[in-house]
């Protein structure tokens, strides 16, 4: 792909003179259109690389940002952070002394010379075998666990501390802090207590370890503190083997996300494992990871993979550890994306243990059985639901992404295969279709158009904008594929295309949107990905710096036709049901410098006149509801109970208030597990019958499906959302 601006074409052609000019043992090179400047020494890798990613940043991204001292600014605050999120390495004189290159990051960019990366090294050098050394002391001898003290647990609220002794004070009460934790941990495990999530580990009750065979309290403790010193070896074998490939990673990546959260550059190394992470191309568990300050957290769950299936792992859990055996776990914490993704890969059939933390709090242990991403699972699926109350049937689509081999034009895509799921629909009683879009992230633009489309007969479905006027993307063919009552479902993670098809819906006055939040994601940007070497004039210079890697750039944005952007604001539901996840603050919204949301001029569209429901009517006859219901009920509580302990950051450092702190969490998520089988019991299953649309071919298909009709039934939105559909065809 060579695409070139007229200022990065210049650069790439320079460098290619000076690469010439390296060769034939010339001084200098002179070119008066050079964006270096006239007379241009050999350039290091490092300034052809930074050259290339300013111009690209520059010309590429969708505000067109000049990287200047503003940018640098911003960019050294998100530096310190990658260096030092936990605030446990540097002081406050070593904060002062990185700030005195606030001004020059952009510099440095352009000229190669990455000082602010020297000057972290020295620091880091200096300090690491200090605070080694301190913390293998501290592990040598036991911890007073009777001694009231506490812990901010909230990386964010710490300050950065003056001296190398409160320094070492933080350590020491972080590692006590971790201590306590494994120990607590010994002692489930001896007792027999799962700390599983898992509905099915339930079942498999654990024995507790024989009396004579038992440690004793100084055993533990001691075995404790050798669990906790491992972990740290690991940790600072890795800080010591830091590699350069780690540092660019680090500086270049604070500059690049003060343009927009979305914005990457991937190192050599993690370009490719960006082609192949826990996307299904390889045998692993089917997770899609983020790095987030010291921790790594599940982005996304890809439909059909192991962590699918398991039903344990979800999005922004955050992953502590990994064993191979349930026995070693290898922290992860402060590890690198590309170091944890090799821990967790693995062959099919094979188990991975993972220690996660959930958003609440909750610390539990997740065995997932690695595999093969099956693809049926994430493909569009139909289902006929009949509900026995209502004597209604309703058609059930669920589209977990907006998928499309690009590769091959035969092969298949979202689009078709609801097209192929609603031509079956209309031939059976069904008086309404539910078009789930929860936890989609996206996909394909070109099937969000298509998609939404099938649900009338032509006209404008999205506004692409990158510069100067709006490409407007139409559905032209003239056809309806479904024109009885429409409900999207959509949730906090649906973003992107999803966002597209129920902000078209909405707009067209075509579906009555119900979401289990308040919005949608909000994300309204197109990225692409342009390898760097890509802007070398030469293969010469390709050759002799060797691949510089690549860059996630955000290009344009969407805006729906009524003009307004999903970026941010997302789009907001007509009926609003209670959201599990409603604790957590997540969206674009809370991700820093993102993009603003901003509006167009809106296109003219003939809005949905065959159905019109009194959406106020809608609305109030599901609020009665939800407020009747028991298990929408234990969902707000469950709500509550998590912001409560999401809040709790400041944590008691003694043996018994953390135990007490554990037993609760637990004792509450175990109560929430009984009461919703309680609320759904055999009841629902037998009021809503689940039909496949077409005829399962194979087990595999079969124990798919299986999983497919029980998540249906005791779903709690699909639930309400029958009954909202059973509203509408009364209307």
């Amino acid at each position: 792909m060579k695409l070139k601006s007229t200022g990065i074409f210049i650069l790439a052609l320079t460098l290619a003179m000076s690469a010439c000019a390296q060769d034939k043992s010339l001084e200098k090179q002179e070119d008066n259109n050079s964006i270096l400047g006239t007379l241009v020494p050999s350039p290091s890798k490092d300034r052809i690389l930074g050259e290339i990613l300013k111009g690209v940043l520059e010309n590429y991204h969708i505000t067109k940002k000049k990287l200047d001292d503003s940018v640098s600014k911003n960019a050294l605050d998100l530096y310190i952070e990658r260096v030092d999120y936990g605030k446990q390495f540097l002081l406050r004189k070593d904060v002062n002394e990185m700030n005195k290159y606030k001004n020059d990051l952009d510099n440095e960019v352009s000229d190669g010379n990455l000082k602010l990366i020297n000057v972290t090294s020295k620091i880091m050098k200096e300090r690491l075998p200090v605070i080694e050394k301190h913390v293998e002391s501290l592990l040598k001898k036991d911890f007073d666990f009777d001694k009231k003290e506490t812990l901010e647990t909230d990386a964010k609220k710490r300050k950065f501390v003056g001296t190398v002794d409160e320094l070492k004070e933080r350590w020491r009460k972080i590692v006590k802090y971790e201590v306590i934790a494994q120990y607590l941990d010994l002692v489930d495990e001896q007792n027999g207590v799962d700390t599983s999530s898992s509905d099915k580990k339930k079942k498999e009750k654990k024995k507790p370890v024989p009396k004579e065979e038992r440690l004793s309290e100084k055993e533990l403790r001691k075995k404790a503190r050798e669990k906790v010193a491992k972990r740290y070896d690991r940790v600072f074998k890795r800080l010591n083997e830091e590699k350069r490939s780690d540092q660019l990673d680090k500086f270049y990546n604070a500059v690049a996300k003060v343009y927009d959260p979305h914005t990457h550059y991937f190192v050599p190394e993690e370009k490719e494992d960006f082609d192949i992470e826990m996307s299904g191309k390889l045998e692993g568990i089917g997770a899609l990871l983020r790095e987030e300050g010291s921790y790594i957290k599940v982005e996304r769950i890809i439909p059909g993979s192991a962590s699918w299936k398991g039903k344990e792992l979800k999005a922004e859990d955050i992953i502590l550890g990994v064993s191979q055996d349930n026995k070693e776990f290898v922290d992860i914490v402060d590890m690198g994306i590309r170091d944890a993704v090799k821990l967790i890969r693995g062959k099919k059939d094979t188990p991975v243990y993972l220690k996660v933390k959930k958003p609440e709090g909750v610390t539990s242990t997740i065995k997932i059985i690695r595999d093969k991403v099956v693809l049926e699972a994430s493909y569009a699926k139909g289902s006929l639901l009949t509900s026995k109350k209502h004597n209604l049937k309703v058609g059930y689509i669920n589209v977990p992404k907006f998928y499309r081999d690009f590769q091959d034009s035969k092969g298949r895509n979202s689009s078709d295969d609801v097209k192929a799921e609603l031509i079956r629909l209309n031939k059976t009683d069904a008086k309404a279709v539910i078009l789930d879009l929860r936890n989609n992230g996206g996909g394909a633009l070109v099937d969000a158009t298509l998609m939404g489309g099938l649900f009338i007969d032509k006209g404008p479905i999205v506004q692409v904008k990158q510069s100067g006027a709006p490409k407007v993307e139409y559905d032209t063919d003239g056809k309806v594929y479904w024109d009885k009552p429409l409900i999207v479902l959509i949730n906090r993670f649906s973003a992107s295309a999803s966002e597209i098809v129920a902000g078209a819906m909405k707009d067209y006055g075509r579906a009555v949107v119900v979401g289990s939040s308040e919005q949608t994601h909000g994300k309204g940007t197109v990225q692409v990905i342009l390898g760097l070497n890509d802007f070398l004039a030469s293969p010469l210079i390709a050759q002799k710096i060797g691949d510089i890697g690549a860059v996630k750039v955000t290009s344009s944005m969407f805006y729906r036709v009524n003009g307004n952007s999903t970026q941010f604001r997302g789009v907001t539901p007509h009926i609003e049901l209670p959201d599990q996840y409603a604790f957590l603050e997540s969206g674009e919204k809370s991700l820093d410098y993102a993009i603003p949301y901003a509006t167009v001029d809106p296109v003219d569209f003939k809005p949905w006149k065959k159905h019109k429901y009194d959406i106020s009517k809608l609305k109030k006859n599901s609020s009665k509801r939800v407020k009747e219901s028991k298990l929408f009920k234990q969902i707000s509580e469950s709500v509550e109970w998590s912001k409560e302990r999401k809040d709790l950051t400041q944590r008691s450092l003694t043996l018994t208030d953390m135990k007490q702190f554990r037993e609760e969490a637990r004792e509450v998520g175990e109560k929430y597990d009984k009461l919703i089988e309680e609320a759904h019991g055999k009841k629902s299953e037998e009021d809503l019958t689940v039909e496949p649309l077409v005829k399962l071919k194979n087990k595999a298909e079969k124990e798919i499906y299986e999983e497919v009709r029980e998540g249906i039934q005791k779903d709690p939105v699909i639930e309400e959302t029958m009954n909202i559909a059973q509203d509408m065809i009364k209307a």
